[in-house]
């Protein structure tokens, strides 16, 4: 796993957190649960990259 990939997800994470924590303190929580589900989606298709190149990667070397 790329160390870039490894500060988006940190930098995605850090900025919903604290997006979550304002819209929660205005009374918005359902839009903060909302922000939060996003988050967790973006941060689960850049996982989807990274495990498509392992599993790409231990077929070539496996010779599947």
């Amino acid at each position: 796993m790329d160390v870039s990939v490894i500060m988006k997800i940190l930098g995605i994470g850090l900025t919903v957190s604290v997006s979550c924590q304002i819209l929660s303190k205005y009374g918005r929580d359902d839009q903060a649960s909302l922000l939060g589900i996003a988050g967790l989606v973006i941060v689960l298709m850049f996982l989807v990259g990274q495990i498509e190149n392992l599993l790409d990667s231990l077929k070539s070397a496996f010779g599947i």
